[in-house]
């Protein structure tokens, strides 16, 4: 006596079976800096908002505006805003031409996504070899009322290109076997 198993069942079966593959050393370290560079970056944020209310609490409550409040809140908003770009690069949530890539079908659009991962790869070495050129060159001046050297302004570029090539790199990865970055946010 044999039993027929229902072909629904088996495939329910074969379903449960398959594990998922283990995520690669770049996909999880991608992942965490992703994750813990959006922390700094709504971090930075709050505390941009805390120095502006500071600053114009100074100004019109205390008669007297902090000196050092706006130069810090400039520097600070190149940390929020490089950093934070470079974890929309990971996420893909950069502007992209997602909506004539739909209309192509599916071998052209990989090659055009890939074309397009590799042109933000460039991109991002030259933000962090430019950015480190740039900071070399000012190092030596100051920041007027923080007494920071100028450098400092170019740091979130050297470290956002950086983010941004190892990003791609993982986007590029995930493209040539078939399969797609899991968001830092699901």
């Amino acid at each position: 006596m044999t039993v027929e198993m229902d072909p629904h069942l088996e495939e329910v079966i074969h379903e449960q079976d398959v594990r998922p593959p283990l995520r690669s050393a770049l996909t999880t370290f991608n992942g965490t800096v992703a994750r813990y560079g959006m922390y700094l970056a709504v971090a930075g944020l709050l505390t941009i908002v805390a120095i502006v209310f500071y600053q114009v609490f100074g100004r019109y409550v205390l008669n007297s505006s902090p000196t050092w409040t706006e130069s810090l809140a400039l520097v600070l908003v190149l940390y929020v805003t490089l950093i934070a770009a470079a974890v929309g690069v990971r996420d893909a949530g950069h502007i992209g031409m997602e909506s004539l890539l739909v209309l192509a079908p599916d071998h052209v659009r990989d090659r055009i996504e890939l074309v397009i991962h590799v042109l933000v790869l460039l991109f991002g070495v030259a933000m962090a070899y430019n950015g480190f050129v740039l900071g070399q060159s000012v190092a030596s001046y100051k920041i007027p009322n923080i007494n920071l050297p100028e450098a400092v302004r170019y740091v979130p570029l050297v470290l956002s290109g950086i983010l941004i090539v190892l990003f791609s790199i993982e986007h590029i990865i995930a493209l040539l076997n078939g399969t797609e970055v899991e968001p830092t946010w699901h």
